[in-house]
């Protein structure tokens, strides 16, 4: 973000909440939409999009001065949304590629790649925005702001960071021609030493991915 935009941000502190508000609102809906699997076709390279865009607005957080709440204690936004029928229908949809090995933390010396799911990740960053949603339809935007940046820095950034560049390599082994190999077990029920994890790819070839999950480009005049 250019030093224009923070300068703008923290003069009207109503536009920036604005912005991210409509941005976050944005990736909700559209991720949403996806789920209902009414084009599978093109479902890896949208969710590649929308989470790139969503991970802007999280810089935009993170850059920001931080975010002080009006209220010293958090008030009650009632019960979280169920987001079990989304993570399920991503799982179906995105099976078998939904599960990706990871490093959770690369300032971790030595760290082993731990499995993940595309699938929760998608349900996990949802839940963490629609909580600041709340917040901001009922008029508490500090609280949202609050929350927006406090969550990106501790859960849904570095979970959308993984979640893009399990999506961004699908792309690429699709794109690329380069088929994926076997994944033997791998599993986030299970994690197993880094040798293990570093011979479990993908149990499925990109030739497969053609059919009801072929990568199918979006032009740019879709996304204006």
């Amino acid at each position: 973000m250019s030093d224009a935009t923070l300068h703008d941000a923290k003069r009207d502190p109503d536009d920036f909440a604005v912005s991210l508000a409509d941005s976050i609102e944005s990736f909700i809906v559209a991720v949403t939409e996806v789920s209902r699997g009414d084009e599978p076709d093109s479902a890896v390279p949208f969710l590649l999009l929308e989470v790139s865009q969503l991970l802007l607005t999280g810089g935009r957080l993170g850059a920001h001065e931080d975010f002080v709440p009006d209220e010293r204690y958090e008030p009650d936004v009632g019960p979280e949304p169920d987001v079990d029928e989304l993570r399920e229908r991503f799982a179906t949809m995105l099976d078998p590629v939904d599960v990706y090995s990871e490093v959770f933390d690369p300032y971790v010396p030595r760290s082993a790649p731990v499995a993940s799911r595309i699938s929760d990740d998608l349900a996990d960053i949802i839940t963490d925005l629609r909580h600041g949603m709340a917040h901001y339809r009922d008029g508490r935007v500090s609280e949202a702001l609050w929350w927006w940046q406090f969550s990106y820095l501790s859960n849904w950034g570095p979970t959308a960071s993984a979640c893009l560049r399990a999506l961004q390599s699908l792309v690429a082994h699709v794109r690329l021609d380069q088929p994926l190999a076997e994944l033997d077990g791998l599993d986030t029920d299970a994690l197993g030493p880094e040798e293990q994890l570093a011979e479990e790819a993908g149990r499925v070839m990109v030739a497969e991915l053609g059919g009801p999950m072929t990568m199918r480009a979006r032009s740019v005049s879709e996304d204006v």
